[in-house]
């Protein structure tokens, strides 16, 4: 797979050049409104001092570097804010294959792209664990694929393209694997507020100096082009404080600092929103689950049931996950989903549809229509 190339962007462009009405349900881009509190503080710092229009430290806003500590259970001084989750996820791996011994960055398979893209261009060594039937991952099968080349073991949970929820039993051991191996786990939970299953754990619930927590509120505030993400690293003052001092570093050459206002306004809802506003989220989430679970049953296609995240992989008879069939799905049927092929071999044959869309009655009605 060419991990070199963003494929989401191959597969939005071709639907935006489609000769007919298309239902997006390739990007993970929320179609919801954000919490009102977020408006709310961004209004308010817009007549702020001027003091408050300049560079906030380039670790983050103070005040909401200790909301997320708080709603961590961490320390401050282990928080550090980042241009999205992506950022984040970057400096954890890029940080781990320079601190860390071994060469070797340890995926899933299948693998949300963004990932093995940023291996490549590390120039790391790339292997990959492929998932369980039921679409979780076992800590053996990671056990197995690692060994002493590997730096860095990067994982998701609730996971995208899957949806599954991994269970604290899984978390730890996920965790005894780096430790074993001398590696660093970096644990994306960026879809922590999109768990039905009840199951998510965080890799914070593990005490190690072998983990690194990253994650964001583009999702769960709904605010994918505000590009306010965080990394938790181990203890500065530990053994790996190393592993902070460098994303830092990497950090600040690259960006200096994240934008304030943003980070002000996030502040501002998290304090200022309640738990109502995720339930209703997750409750918007289950419904489109369902549309678009019980249209697959209708044309007998095979499809993962969500514990997490907003997405559903589908495998239709005699209609493989390739680029080609995607395209064929877009100009016949009106949808646009994301091939399996991009996510790697295990689940090359399958499609994964986003549920960020209002649309998806209308989704629905035309793969019936088209696989029926």
């Amino acid at each position: 797979m060419d991990y070199e190339t963003p494929q989401f962007f191959r597969v939005i462009q071709y639907a935006a050049r489609a000769d007919r009405d298309v239902v997006d349900m390739v990007s993970g881009s929320p179609d919801w409104d954000p919490p009102a509190a977020l408006r709310e503080g961004l209004h308010a710092y817009a007549d702020a001092d001027p003091d408050d229009f300049q560079y906030p430290a380039s670790v983050g806003l103070r005040e909401l570097r200790e909301e997320i500590a708080e709603r961590r259970g961490v320390d401050r001084g282990r928080v550090m804010v980042t241009n999205g989750t992506g950022e984040a996820n970057h400096l954890a791996m890029a940080g781990g294959l320079g601190v860390m011994p071994g060469e070797e960055i340890l995926l899933t398979d299948p693998v949300y792209p963004y990932y093995a893209g940023r291996a490549n261009f590390l120039g790391a060594n790339r292997s990959f664990a492929p998932v369980a039937d039921d679409g979780h991952l076992d800590p053996e099968t990671v056990r197995k694929r690692a060994s002493d080349d590997t730096a860095v073991i990067v994982v998701n949970s609730p996971n995208n393209p899957m949806g599954v929820t991994y269970s604290a039993d899984t978390v730890e051991a996920l965790v005894g694997v780096a430790e074993e191996y001398d590696a660093l786990l970096v644990s994306d939970e960026v879809y922590d507020h999109f768990d039905y299953s009840e199951r998510f754990a965080s890799a914070l619930s593990v005490d190690s100096e072998h983990a690194v927590v990253t994650s964001g509120f583009s999702k769960s505030l709904a605010i994918t082009g505000w590009r306010v993400g965080y990394a938790v690293f181990p203890d500065p003052d530990g053994p790996r404080g190393d592993l902070l001092d460098d994303a830092r570093t990497r950090h600040m050459l690259t960006n200096v600092t994240g934008s304030r206002p943003a980070q002000a306004a996030v502040a501002h809802a998290l304090k200022n929103t309640g738990p109502e506003y995720y339930e209703g989220v997750r409750a918007r989430i289950r419904e489109r689950i369902d549309t678009l679970t019980d249209a697959l049953d209708d044309v007998g296609a095979a499809y993962t049931d969500p514990e997490g995240a907003f997405y559903v992989m589908a495998r239709f008879e005699d209609f493989p996950g390739t680029f080609d069939n995607v395209e064929r799905l877009v100009d016949e049927g009106g949808v646009a989903g994301m091939p399996g092929e991009a996510f790697g071999e295990a689940r090359a044959d399958w499609i994964r549809f986003s549920l960020t869309t209002d649309r998806m009655t209308t989704a629905a009605e035309r793969l019936v229509d088209f696989f029926g």
